[in-house]
């Protein structure tokens, strides 16, 4: 199973200082806290994909390709990238390109997004956000797969004897997650192609995340990928941390109150209640996050969320130390105890090229 990080890329105040970081200060403090993961001994570090303030990371691969100049073991992902708005070819290019400098260390998650203001941005019509993540998806697995594609569909101009280059790392496409928070027809998509899916598993509550997953693992199953519990999952998470509850409680608690997402809502307390937020021990998060398993069924990545609602660098880095030295350990450990044989780990590159090979060998 995978343990690690995803970013979200929000300049936000401070609230106990009133400090707002620069862009760069943001830009360069994902860096910090990518290279951090991959020394605590996590393995992914993924990143969003925002093109409108209060976000800065409106180039993923940038980011991800300086990231993995200065890693060497640590999986490099996104927290969405969106299909709806951006042109498969592109995405096609890009993320082969970032394969080739990573040796292999990446995967994407596909996602909508959800700030409506994006969709006119790129030229395209948020009703149509469903339709073009399926016509844009199909078109990006072709440009992975085939060398040569004729193509024509409804939203971008027809391609004729187009080959997208450079041809993905030892001719394995990335490993594809589509990520969702509310929309059954991308668990259904992810279904469809025996990809991953992510739940965001974040401002809802465990049964709204079970539901989706469940249909996930019975489409996966209908669609003949294998048993409905050998479906990819990921999940994600929030959490903060300290020795004990009470400290971890008192320090997050105005980060909670004002943060953009959430902020000057319910209590925090009616929060951590009614959704996977957990604030408190490492204990108390090593707990938690071992009963996702009981309502999703043993799964193969999980992410959390600690560098957002203006928590200082600092403090993310210390939140990273304790997941790293004293809850992931402990997760791995756990939560390997009676996972069945025949249920798979996250696909990595080797993974996904050993099972190439062994395809055309038979």
């Amino acid at each position: 199973m995978q343990f690690g990080v995803f970013t979200v890329g929000d300049v936000t105040q401070d609230p106990t200082t009133g400090r707002v970081p620069t862009d760069a200060e943001r830009v360069k403090a994902m860096v910090t806290i990518a290279l951090k993961a991959e020394e605590v001994g996590l393995d992914v570090f993924a990143l969003g994909e925002h093109h409108n303030p209060p976000f800065v990371p409106s180039s993923p691969t940038t980011m991800l390709g300086w990231i993995a100049a200065k890693t060497s073991r640590l999986q490099l992902s996104t927290a969405t990238t969106l299909i709806t708005t951006n042109d498969p070819v592109k995405i096609a290019e890009d993320y082969a390109m970032l394969q080739h400098l990573a040796d292999g260390r990446v995967d994407l998650m596909m996602g909508r997004g959800n700030t409506g203001p994006v969709y006119p941005w790129f030229g395209q019509d948020i009703r149509n956000g469903i339709a073009l993540a399926v016509e844009n998806y199909a078109l990006l697995r072709r440009l992975w797969r085939e060398d040569v594609v004729d193509w024509e569909g409804k939203f971008r101009t027809p391609l004729q004897g187009f080959t997208a280059t450079p041809r993905p790392l030892d001719g394995v496409p990335p490993f594809v997650w589509h990520g969702s928070i509310r929309s059954p027809e991308i668990a259904e998509q992810a279904a469809y192609y025996g990809d991953g899916f992510f739940a965001n598993h974040i401002f809802w509550p465990k049964e709204h995340t079970q539901r989706m997953i469940g249909l996930y693992r019975q489409r996966f199953e209908h669609y003949g990928h294998g048993g409905a519990d050998q479906a990819i999952v990921g999940l994600g998470g929030q959490v903060f941390m300290r020795k004990n509850s009470q400290d971890a409680k008192r320090e997050f608690r105005p980060y909670f109150d004002n943060a953009p997402v959430y902020g000057h809502g319910p209590s925090m307390e009616d929060f951590t209640a009614q959704t996977p937020l957990t604030v408190g021990s490492p204990q108390e998060v090593i707990d938690r996050t071992l009963s996702f398993r009981e309502y999703v069924g043993d799964y193969q990545r999980q992410l959390f969320l600690l560098d957002h609602a203006g928590l200082p660098l600092k403090t993310v880095l210390e939140q990273l130390d304790i997941l790293g030295e004293e809850v992931v350990p402990v997760l791995r450990k756990e939560f390997a105890v009676g996972r069945p044989a025949h249920v798979p780990d996250a696909p990595t590159h080797a993974s996904l090229k050993a099972a190439q090979t062994e395809k055309v060998d038979a």
